[in-house]
């Protein structure tokens, strides 16, 4: 709300200039104030601010890490959702075991029924030589059968206990996927525990101190960098044509009562619309109630500040 009453108030300023004010030297061709493109610091998780090592007018680099939240209670979920994670995989069943059994029950039987086999084949010969009965051999037959009968069942009951313990596992696993997605949050809010500085530049304010609650999205500091500063200037209808996007400008600021610190700036937008609704009838020296906003980058030495009043030369 303070910038958009200095804003208003230095529009206003502006068109008074050119409605009929000038400046020292008369020669300059437009009037705003320095600005900065200022960063809102927010925390991203809630709890106890352990540590926040910045003090306004401080220098940051960008990712340096400037201060602590207390992540013990994020350390306790994460420990619950590992130990969720355990007991589920302990909920799925091994089937190797039961089916090696019944692997091992066929190999018994086949070796049955190789010797049934053998057997037949043996009386068969004793019954054409009227040496054994036929009831022997049909012994021998029904035998054979029922053995290669229990192989079959034997390998089904593989195949069937495969199919269940497979789909009971995939239900119990099936949870598995959303807990690693889990996980993987809890692990991001304890990376975001930790106050990363977004951008290079100076702390402007501090609101937060070490030692207090804070919220996610609540500010913590705001910073700017304020080696290349904005001059928001403005200029009338009739001046639009004297300049263009990336033209250099002189930039003039008090240094005294009678002299100007000179910079050199750079025209990085100029506004398609004008500030102030025109009349329906306009005169020639009505038109300059149009002003058009235009952003001029300064390097800064160090002596330009955020609210500064600029002037600017046409070059």
């Amino acid at each position: 709300m303070q910038m958009k009453i200095q804003h208003i108030l230095c529009v206003v300023a502006v068109t008074a200039l050119f409605m009929g004010c000038e400046s020292r030297n008369g020669q300059s061709d437009a009037f705003g104030t320095f600005e900065a493109d200022e960063v809102i610091v927010s925390s991203e998780v809630s709890g106890k601010i352990l540590s926040l090592n910045i003090e306004e007018g401080s220098l940051l680099k960008k990712d340096s890490v400037v201060g602590v939240i207390d992540s013990v209670p994020i350390l306790l979920q994460k420990a619950q959702m590992l130990a969720t994670i355990g007991a589920l995989k302990r909920k799925t069943m091994d089937v190797k075991p039961q089916i090696r059994l019944l692997q091992d029950q066929i190999t018994v039987q086949e070796a049955q029924l190789d010797n049934a086999l053998h057997e037949k084949a043996r009386t068969e010969r004793l019954v054409r030589a009227e040496a054994a009965t036929t009831k022997q051999l049909d012994d021998i037959n029904t035998q054979i059968d029922v053995l290669q009968k229990q192989i079959t069942v034997t390998s089904q009951q593989i195949k069937v206990q495969e199919t269940t313990t497979g789909n009971q596992n995939s239900i119990v696993m099936s949870e598995y996927k959303p807990l690693r997605k889990s996980l993987a949050q809890i692990d991001d809010q304890l990376q975001r525990a930790f106050i990363s500085n977004p951008t290079n530049g100076v702390v402007l304010t501090k609101y937060a101190m070490a030692g207090e609650m804070t919220a996610a999205g609540k500010a913590l500091y705001k910073i700017a960098d304020l080696s290349t500063i904005t001059l928001r200037a403005y200029i009338t209808g009739t001046q639009m044509a004297q300049i263009k996007l990336n033209q250099e400008v002189t930039v003039l600021v008090d240094s005294n009562k009678t002299k100007y610190r000179k910079y050199t700036g750079i025209v990085s937008m100029i506004s398609d619309q004008a500030e102030f609704t025109p009349k329906t009838i306009q005169t020639k020296d009505e038109r300059a109630n149009l002003v058009y906003a235009i952003k001029i980058h300064v390097k800064n030495d160090g002596f330009l500040k955020i609210g500064m009043y600029g002037e600017v030369k046409f070059n």
